[in-house]
């Protein structure tokens, strides 16, 4: 998988608090990364030398760890569990340069689980009412979808990555499924 990713988007290869489970317990943009209080020392070096000097790499010492779960966050908003703490909201907006806004998807506190977004768009979980896809997109001021990746599952983010020029999604997506994610991305007309 490496060696197919690092093709296309750099790879950096680590753990954070001794698991391979990256994306469910970090959360980051162009300016910042924030990792839980479990991230070694060693860890936390290795990725601050791996990324570029003007990223910011902190850890947040937050009860609910899983950030990525958490926290969905393009470049410049971010939408947070409704039950993170008044400080590692603050940290949020200054570390990753955003608005942020305490929000349910689908009645899900699991923000980071149940949706992807980008600068372009976002997708998000498929039970998201057609009046929550509007108040989110004009808040957020990106369009906002709901879908499904990898055959209907909604945990959208455990199928699906994305940024503002690509996307990668598991191999059981389906053609609607692929074709919805390149639309609320515009990945078809996306240049790196």
């Amino acid at each position: 998988c490496n060696s197919e990713l690092s093709h296309i988007i750099p790879v950096i290869k680590t753990s954070i608090g001794g698991t391979r489970i990256i994306g469910r317990l970090c959360a980051g943009n162009k300016n910042g990364l924030l990792l839980p209080h479990t991230t070694t020392d060693e860890e936390f070096h290795h990725l601050r030398n791996s990324l570029p000097d003007g990223v910011v790499v902190r850890r947040i010492d937050e009860r609910l760890s899983a950030l990525g779960n958490c926290i969905a966050c393009n470049d410049n908003v971010a939408m947070m569990h409704t039950d993170l703490d008044d400080e590692t909201e603050e940290m949020i907006g200054d570390i990753l340069g955003v608005e942020v806004f305490r929000q349910t998807i689908a009645g899900n506190t699991l923000v980071g689980s149940y949706c992807a977004i980008s600068n372009a768009g976002c997708l998000v979980h498929p039970h998201t009412s057609v009046e929550d896809l509007y108040e989110l997109s004009t808040l957020l001021e990106v369009p906002f979808i709901a879908g499904t990746v990898n055959r209907g599952s909604e945990a959208i983010a455990a199928g699906l990555i994305v940024n503002d020029w690509t996307g990668f999604t598991g191999s059981n997506a389906t053609a609607t499924e692929v074709s919805v994610i390149e639309r609320v991305f515009k990945l078809r007309e996306a240049q790196p």
